[in-house]
């Protein structure tokens, strides 16, 4: 009975931290703010987040009949931690779950672009200027290095195995 009322309570991790944990330490990676030029601002920050997780989603659902509960699980860590980012902000007023679900759609629709750029349905190009630029055309060589990145993590997901994927190892 105490175990259900206090779970949170115990030192387990909760399913699909690890990979949250490297989703975030890929996402903090100067190379993009820098070379890809995306805006070092909140809203930048986002793009990258959700865009890092959407391709490990994207693996993940590509995966072994496992794959949706583990992207479930991450999913479910995003989540938590958009949750949690937006009360520090002081954004914790009657609209925040409305702000939350907007954040989920923006990386659902994110997982959908990506799984459709990894079949050769979108131009890889393009999906990286859709989900990383937002705000407006980026130049050239930021969207070129950016591109290349997000290929690059593409092939590094893909290679590693599921259990180290939710180990956070890519």
């Amino acid at each position: 009975m105490l175990r259900y009322l206090f779970g949170g309570l115990t030192a387990q991790a909760k399913r699909g931290q690890a990979l949250f944990d490297s989703v975030v330490a890929e996402a903090r990676k100067p190379h993009w703010y820098v070379e890809g030029q995306v805006p070092d601002t909140i809203d930048g920050r986002f793009a990258v987040l959700a865009t890092v997780c959407a391709l490990a989603v994207a693996r993940l659902e590509r995966g072994s009949e496992s794959g949706p509960s583990a992207s479930a699980a991450l999913t479910e860590r995003f989540i938590e931690d958009m949750d949690g980012e937006h009360r520090e902000l002081g954004l914790n007023d009657p609209g925040l779950g409305r702000r939350i679900r907007k954040l989920v759609g923006s990386l659902e629709r994110r997982v959908d672009d990506w799984k459709a750029a990894a079949a050769s349905e979108l131009d890889w190009s393009e999906t990286a200027s859709a989900s990383l630029y937002r705000s407006g055309d980026p130049v050239d060589s930021a969207l070129a290095h950016s591109a290349a990145a997000t290929a690059e993590l593409w092939k590094r997901l893909t290679a590693a195995s599921e259990d180290s994927l939710l180990k956070g190892e890519f």
